[in-house]
């Protein structure tokens, strides 16, 4: 990873920190000038936390009794400050400083070291150049997501009709979402002609993972393969080192669209099956979308890509009239 990308996000988080801490401080400034008692409080607080270190320093063979009583003290100016602020209509958390990231306080590591997941995300961003993306998912995601769009009427000798198939799909990709922390082996894989929602569907599942700070990559197998031979065959210098590679394994969700539109030889269908079992193997989810149906995957690539994708994805068609014109595409 370069070292003035990572050093450039991480500036950004240090000006999240300071809006933070300034905002807080405006809050803070409002209460105490409307209700005094609670600075005073306040600083009570604080020089009652230097007590503590104070008397583990002056004592550190037998201080924990002193420490508890200066606990207790704090815990009672902590109870005095939240009655005045319910008294005067104040919420408690008014005085919160309100961090992006809760889980790293908007530092970006958290306190084991690691990188936190936001930031593992902003780096995907970066290094995906996943902007436009981002600006898709403000369109399309499950909010904006509108079943009446698909007909209600029979299609071809299909059971169910275009709208009674994109609820089961819909509903299925809402469970694959609530439920992605589980290990239950869940991938999806997404098949059917174009302009019939697939895409749709996959934004939809990807920005609501990005809100629950989980690691999103979102390719086009071609540029997935792309990516495999830049790191093969070294034809690519890139900034981000091999970090585009990796994160095709490590990546909490991979999505993979339009499969079988790279060129399928004995070198793409092994480095695809890599990816694939790699990830199998390692618990990590992965949904597949692809114009191919399942004959036409097994024609294409290898028994063992073939056979890895019907046994550990849920297979879901897509299927009824060509849709984009619905969507002004």
């Amino acid at each position: 990873m370069n070292k003035e990308v990572l050093n450039s996000i991480l500036s950004e988080y240090e000006k999240r920190r300071d809006k933070a801490l300034y905002d807080q401080k405006i809050r803070q400034e409002e209460v105490y000038l409307k209700v005094p008692e609670i600075k005073e409080i306040d600083m009570e607080i604080s020089k009652t936390g230097i007590l503590i270190s104070k008397a583990i320093l002056e004592d550190p063979e037998s201080y924990e009794k002193k420490v508890e009583e200066i606990k207790k003290r704090m815990e009672k100016l902590k109870m005095k400050k939240a009655i005045l602020l319910t008294e005067n209509n104040i919420p408690i958390e008014y005085l919160n400083i309100n961090y992006e990231c809760n889980r790293c306080k908007d530092t970006g590591y958290l306190e084991n070291g690691e990188k936190c997941s936001c930031l593992k995300q902003a780096l995907v961003n970066r290094a995906y150049k996943m902007s436009n993306i981002e600006n898709v998912l403000k369109k399309e995601n499950f909010k904006t997501f509108d079943i009446n769009i698909f007909p209600n009427l029979p299609f071809e000798d299909e059971k169910l009709t275009p709208r009674e198939n994109m609820k089961y799909i819909s509903d299925i990709s809402v469970g694959f979402v609530n439920n992605f922390d589980e290990k239950n082996g869940e991938n999806l894989l997404f098949y059917g002609s174009t302009g019939l929602g697939k895409t749709f569907l996959c934004n939809c599942i990807a920005d609501a993972l990005l809100e629950n700070n989980k690691i999103v990559v979102y390719q086009t197998a071609f540029t997935i393969l792309e990516i495999i031979e830049d790191h093969k065959f070294r034809r690519n210098i890139k900034e981000f080192d091999d970090m585009d590679y990796e994160l095709l394994f490590k990546t909490d969700l991979l999505i993979v669209d339009d499969l079988g539109t790279e060129v399928a030889n004995t070198f793409t269908n092994a480095e695809i099956f890599n990816i694939i079992n790699t990830r199998l193997i390692e618990g990590k989810k992965t949904i597949i979308s692809t114009n191919l149906t399942p004959k036409e995957i097994s024609d294409i690539y290898t028994d063992r890509v073939f056979s890895r994708i019907l046994e550990k994805f849920i297979p879901l068609k897509f299927y009824g009239p060509d849709l984009r014109w619905e969507r002004g595409k």
